[in-house]
Order: C-alpha cells, then structure tokens, then sequence
C-alpha cells in the first residue's frame, strides 16, 4: 500500500510530502463534494421538469379535448339516456375537469416532492462540516529528533546539495 504521493505508507515523508499529500486530498474532497450537489440538483431539476409536464399535459388535455370531447360525450349520454341535451354537455364537461384536475394533483404531488428535496442544502452542511474539521486540526506533536538528524544535520545537507 502507498500514499497518494506514491511513498510506502509507513515511511518517513517530508513536511512538502505532507503538505501535497493534504492538498490532494482537500483537492479530491472538494471536487466530490460539487460531484454530489450536482447529481442532487439534476434529481431536483428532473423532479420539475415532471411536475411542469404534468402541469402542461393537464392544462392541454383541457383545452384540447374539452370541443371533441363534449360534443361526443354529450351526444351519446343523450342517446344513452334520453335527458335534455343541455345537461348531457355538464356531464361531458363535468368528466373533462375530473381528467384535468387527476392530471393537477399528480404535478402538485411530483411539485412537492421537488420543493422538499434539501440536496444543495445537505451538500452545503457538508461542506461546513469538513471546512471546521480542517480548521480544528491540529499537528502532532513532533517526536525529538536524534542527534544526527538535528536541525543542523539537516542543513549540513541542504547545503551540500545545492
């Protein structure tokens, strides 16, 4: 197994290391943070879209049939039943909005649904939340060095390999 750096795990790494280490994985967090408010929005934007096409269907299945559909219902609750004509229209426009307003309560339903969903919200808490985890953290004490790594050893060999 290795770090996202590519040394064993295990190893002693450098401050550098460490620090690219850190900001690849902040780098990876943020960008699968956008990833899932991104897929949560387009489920919100897939929920509105079905509520507005069952608000458009609705709305064109009353205007559309409401001429043809009167008239053939009209005419054959009359030569079903032999009532007046004028209340054989009610009834053939009475089914109409029973069609229209089935089709309303299902774009209302699918509205809600849309309305309650809270994707951006829980996207936006998480990221809250990881943004006060990393600001809360604090180093690990640095164990004491022994005497041949000692701040002076270490610039000894800076020095020489420059």
């Amino acid at each position: 197994m290795s770090a996202p750096d590519g040394s064993p795990v295990g190893a002693e790494r450098s401050i550098g290391q460490l620090f690219a280490s850190a900001t690849t994985e902040l780098s990876a967090l943020v960008h699968d943070e956008i990833a899932l408010a991104k897929a949560q929005l387009k489920q919100d934007v897939k929920r509105g879209a079905t509520s507005g096409g069952a608000f458009s269907l609705a709305g064109a299945v009353l205007l559309f049939s409401l001429p043809m559909l009167n008239f053939a219902l009209a005419y054959g609750i009359r030569t079903w039943s032999g009532w007046n004509l004028a209340v054989c229209f009610l009834l053939s426009f009475a089914a109409n909005v029973l069609v229209a307003g089935l089709l309303g309560l299902i774009g209302v339903v699918f509205a809600k649904k849309a309305k309650k969903s809270q994707g951006p919200q829980r996207v936006a808490a998480s990221m809250k939340e990881s943004a006060s985890v990393l600001q809360n953290a604090k180093p690990h004490p640095r164990p004491e060095l022994p005497e041949d790594r000692g701040p002076a050893a270490i610039e000894a060999v800076a020095r020489s390999s420059s």
